[in-house]
């Protein structure tokens, strides 16, 4: 060690002297901030734990008195008047000799298992008391639900009559709501925690403080034997300074005030430093700045060496073509109706809604496109010239941009993707405020930007990047995982999903074999998109080659699903709604499952006879999501292979997450994944077809379409998004499409001579409007 270096060490102590005692007193703070946190976590650990309790006394009282009821009815159904009665077939003195002297029953009937008198008044006593019975005659055995039955909620219980081994109808009894919530109505809820019981998306009770509500399903559990769990919330944890648990924070604080002390008494031993002259040299900044007069007013400087000063560049007027604002999102091609300076525009518009709801932070993410970079440079310039504060994570999936206004609390999105379209394409998805922009919404943000309403902030907002990748994986492997091996091939189409959808599949036990998983934006191998069965052929050698249990394929931006069977069959999205519906309805009875006009005329009977309340709705994403907020609906599909789960999802499309769920579903069954497929109710469909619209314009044929068409036979017309017929034995549909200067055709029907029949009756009657539509059929 040099002479010189003790000396520099003191010099070093000597000017940190002045701050020694301020350091010492941050320490303290942060002691003080510890130490109130560990006492905070330990009051949040006495209420989780005191809560935990409640709620289980309160699962196990609502279960006792269920039960009981359930095991009356089975004893009811086995005695003597009422077996005499069924053995006579008089249904009626069944009915009444069920419900006779049993205390709170208020109504009891047994019905003939056809069923027909509850589906002819489903329109005045809703689907409740028929997806009982259904449930009761598919699961052989009693069942118990809470159901809407004339003006409020009821306890239903249903079971099939036997005599001996028949079955000769099914019982219903009717019970009054209070059977259900008595138990959580006697136990001790604080202020400030809350529990609630309920079944599906609905709360049947709430005790407590509803702000705690919607983060109650995570300590939810089910009541045992019924489709109810108690849901139960408090306050969220408080949050300890670097992740310490209580104990370890105390510990921490009481080394910190230590280090205080410390710190606070160093300065006394500190002596005086030795002056250290550094002469008159200009430090670097003082070298940097010019003095006052060094440039003369023809703008040389002081050594006569002009300085060229210009005016910064005024950017272009930027013209944006009305055209790509369409119904569920922006889309355009880029070098013709997109560029940078449209998506900087677009971004103003987005921003200034937020500006007017009074929203603050949006979150930004794009797919693999070639044209990626710059639009969401030019949508982040924007949004922060109207002030917003902008959250990007990069290259990701439509879904998980989706997951990270939940997940970081933005309620704000922007997805830059050009979705299933060509390479040349890009776009934007966006929601505000949690809801999904489309139809007026989306063209007022292009008359924002053509009357000039666009809100300039007095400061540009700012840009923090984030990789949410892995909670996204950790959210759906908490929640999802397969009961036994199962082996898959993903096909990504070299799109945005190619790396974190095997990551997600893997995540939840799945062993993957990956196919086009390498992002790239020119899409060198085949389109993504998995609607297409041509999409599919390289998918299905694979799954032969590899001997996998099922192919699994993601569109462009990861927001669709496809899948294939290891026989090589395309199982249509209608189809599949109807396994996830199966499978949600038994957590969930009488929950609203929408599907759009395109999905198959056997989903609602399966729907039905599953207990739940099928809904026919529009076709787009945006207008699906719309619908399920309004119904409050635990589910929905649309046949292009957009799912929608609101059962222990946050509702917006996924086709990640519904793979997911989709295995989860297959390899809890004894039956192999073929199997189960295969034996979804099925009859002989066409895909989608597309033709091209006269004049590029659908909806103008459409139009004509509904006004002229006349269809015989018994046929039914529906009008919700273009004309769909349905006829006993199938159906037909032509729509617009709302994305591409298209027709959408689709039929469906119950034998091949029915569905050439259907087929060439709308042939006849699209040619009879314009004859020469290129119908390829």
């Amino acid at each position: 060690m040099s002479e010189n270096e003790p000396n520099k060490a003191r010099v070093l102590l000597a000017h940190s002297r002045p701050w020694l005692p301020a350091a010492a007193v941050v320490l303290v703070l942060v002691a003080l901030w510890l130490a109130w946190a560990g006492w905070r976590q330990t009051v949040d650990d006495g209420r989780r734990s005191a809560l935990s309790s409640n709620r289980d006394t309160a699962v196990q009282l609502t279960a006792r008195t269920l039960k009981g009821e359930l095991e009356r009815l089975d004893e009811r159904m086995a005695s003597a008047p009422v077996q005499a009665a069924l053995a006579a077939g008089d249904l009626r003195a069944a009915g009444t000799a069920l419900g006779r002297d049993w205390p709170h029953v208020e109504h009891a009937e047994v019905l003939p298992t056809d069923l027909v008198e509850p589906y002819a008044g489903l329109a005045q006593g809703g689907y409740g008391r028929v997806a009982v019975a259904e449930a009761a005659l598919t699961e052989g055995a009693s069942v118990l639900w809470i159901v809407r039955d004339g003006d409020a909620a009821r306890v239903a219980l249903g079971a099939p009559a036997r005599v001996g081994d028949d079955v000769v109808g099914v019982a219903y009894v009717r019970l009054p709501l209070a059977r259900a919530t008595a138990g959580l109505e006697s136990v001790e809820v604080p202020s400030s925690t809350y529990l609630a019981l309920r079944q599906g998306g609905f709360n049947l009770v709430e005790r407590g403080d509803a702000a705690y509500a919607d983060a109650a399903e995570r300590m939810a559990v089910p009541v045992p034997g019924t489709g109810l769990r108690i849901a139960a919330g408090l306050p969220p944890p408080a949050t300890t300074p670097f992740g310490l648990s209580a104990i370890p924070a105390f510990v921490v604080a009481t080394l910190m005030l230590l280090l205080a002390y410390l710190t606070w008494r160093l300065p006394a031993r500190i002596g005086d430093p030795r002056v250290v002259d550094h002469g008159d040299a200009p430090t670097l900044e003082q070298a940097l700045v010019a003095e006052p007069g060094s440039v003369d007013g023809e703008g040389h400087g002081a050594d006569g060496v002009r300085i060229a000063v210009r005016d910064a560049p005024k950017p272009a007027p930027v013209m944006i073509d009305p055209g790509i604002f369409r119904a569920y999102d922006i889309r355009g091609i880029v070098g013709q109706s997109l560029d940078v300076g449209v998506a900087e525009l677009i971004g103003h518009s987005i921003g200034s809604l937020m500006h007017d709801k009074g929203l603050k932070d949006i979150v930004i993410g794009r797919d693999g496109r070639l044209s990626g970079p710059d639009m969401v440079a030019g949508l982040t310039a924007g949004l922060r010239k109207a002030g917003r504060e902008v959250i990007d994570i990069g290259m990701a999936p439509t879904p998980v941009v989706y997951f990270g206004a939940y997940h970081l609390r933005t309620g704000c999105c922007v997805s830059v993707t050009g979705s299933h379209n060509p390479p040349d394409y890009n776009g934007f998805k966006i929601v505000i405020g949690g809801e999904t922009l489309y139809g007026d919404a989306i063209t007022d943000l292009h008359a924002r930007i053509a009357d000039d309403r666009l809100h300039t902030a007095a400061q540009p907002g700012g840009v923090t990047e984030r990789d949410i990748a892995d909670d996204y994986v950790e959210r759906i492997a908490s929640d999802v995982q397969v009961d036994r091996p199962i082996k898959v091939v993903v096909d990504a189409g070299n799109g945005v999903a190619g790396e974190i959808g095997p990551r997600v599949l893997e995540a939840i036990g799945a062993t993957v074999e990956p196919l086009y998983c390498e992002i790239d934006g020119t899409f060198p191998n085949h389109h993504p998109d998995p609607s297409e069965p041509h999409n599919l052929v390289d998918l299905i050698d694979m799954v032969k080659r590899f001997d996998a249990d099922l192919g699994i394929a993601f569109d462009g931006d990861g927001d669709r699903l496809g899948v294939v069977t290891r026989e090589g069959d395309n199982i249509f999205a209608d189809r599949l709604l109807m396994l996830f519906a199966a499978d949600v309805l038994e957590r969930n009875p009488g929950a609203v499952i929408v599907y759009d006009v395109k999905c198959t005329g056997r989903l609602q009977s399966h729907i039905l006879r599953h207990g739940g309340s099928p809904l026919m709705w529009k076709t787009g994403h945006s207008l699906i999501k719309a619908k399920m907020r309004e119904t409050e609906a635990e589910l929905a599909g649309e046949m292009s292979g957009h799912f929608f789960f609101g059962e222990r999802w946050y509702g917006f499309d996924d086709g990640i997450y519904a793979a997911a769920r989709l295995l989860e579903i297959l390899a809890a069954r004894p039956e192999s994944p073929s199997e189960v497929l295969n034996a979804l109710p099925t009859g002989i469909a066409t895909a989608e077809i597309k033709v091209d619209a006269p004049n590029g314009d659908p909806h103008a044929f459409v139009e004509r379409f509904v006004a002229e068409a006349r269809f015989e036979g018994g046929a039914r017309p529906s009008t919700i998004d273009g004309l769909r017929v349905d006829w006993a034995d199938g159906w037909g549909l032509v729509r617009a499409s709302n994305t591409t200067p298209v027709l959408v055709l689709r039929f469906d029907a119950d034998s091949e001579e029915a569905l050439h029949r259907i087929r060439e009756d709308f042939r006849a009657q699209l040619l009879a409007i314009d004859p020469d539509l290129p119908l390829p059929f």
